[in-house]
């Protein structure tokens, strides 16, 4: 299990069902994610069940808790992407809107870079940014992510911001 000062990373269980699709029911946590439209509890539950199957290849979004009382505040994870026909492996962070700006996507977004290089051995992470999405722009920022393109997906342009391993 992944841990940081005050955060826990633990895969989702069928159990997490009920936050997972409150996650996905918040407009304003999906506003930028994807076109920005929320999920229905059965959609949400078809999108929680794939990510049971990346767990077994070593990614995945994962419950995110506020310690010490284990309280579910979001998700984040390494999670597999591509992008212009290339494997990439994102830094994907989202919590709820009550604990933005308290620091706390930016030490995911730091404990995920660092499980990457550091335990997982890859060579390079991204995180895929909707291009009016400062907030997000800022923590990749602080992770040590830089610019490197702009990229048409499904949902519209999107900015790549990428670190290399050194």
């Amino acid at each position: 299990m992944v841990t940081s000062d005050r955060l826990r990373f633990r895969p989702y269980t069928e159990k997490d069902l009920d936050f997972y699709a409150r996650l996905w029911g918040d407009p304003k946590v999906v506003r930028y994610i994807g076109k920005g439209e929320t999920k229905t509890f059965a959609e949400a539950e078809v999108s929680l069940k794939r990510w049971f199957s990346e767990y077994e290849h070593g990614f995945g979004l994962q419950a995110l808790e506020l310690k010490p009382d284990n309280k579910l505040i979001g998700h984040a994870g390494l999670v597999r992407q591509t992008i212009e026909g290339q494997e990439e492996i994102e830094v994907g962070y989202w919590l709820l809107p009550e604990y933005w700006g308290m620091g706390l996507a930016k030490e995911a977004a730091i404990t995920l870079r660092n499980v990457g290089f550091k335990e997982k051995g890859l060579m390079k992470l991204i995180a895929l940014i909707n291009p009016n999405h400062p907030a997000s722009i800022f923590v990749a920022k602080k992770a040590g992510l830089s610019y490197e393109k702009t990229v048409k997906l499904a949902e519209g342009d999107t900015l790549v911001y990428s670190i290399m391993n050194r």
